[in-house]
């Protein structure tokens, strides 16, 4: 578990929120608190591959809002300006990072030593697929 983990929920999540939903390997998650029901937004590193949707769990698979996530089943995701419904969320171990970029792996694995990611799928659109 990464030390500074609250300081960066606290202090750098709100500075980052506003930007995230922009930039890329960037997003902000928007998912539901498995007890309390508040909705939470919560910028993240994401990647894509192929259809499926990557982030790697600096902070382990037992954030909360990893832990909503899967609980739920699926989450909201605005990256590079767009809005997607992420289904499927499926937890890996991954020790080699197979599937990041190499600058992910050098800063996952050698700084933050995480070697777990969540990978989701995006949700058909309602248009194609007509009305859900």
């Amino acid at each position: 578990m990464w030390r500074f983990r609250h300081a960066a929920t606290h202090y750098l999540d709100p500075l980052l929120r506003p930007a995230a939903g922009w930039l890329p390997t960037f997003g902000v998650i928007t998912h539901r608190g498995r007890r309390s029901g508040r909705t939470y937004r919560t910028p993240v590193n994401v990647f894509r591959r192929g259809d499926n949707y990557l982030f790697f769990l600096t902070y382990g698979s037992d954030a909360q809002w990893v832990r909503n996530i899967v609980a739920a089943g699926s989450c909201g995701l605005r990256t590079r300006g767009r809005d997607l419904r992420l289904i499927e969320p499926e937890l890996i171990h991954d020790p080699e990072l197979s599937q990041a970029p190499l600058f992910v792996r050098l800063v996952e694995r050698h700084l933050a030593g995480a070697d777990e990611m969540l990978r989701m799928r995006a949700a058909p659109s309602a248009g194609a697929n007509g009305p859900p």
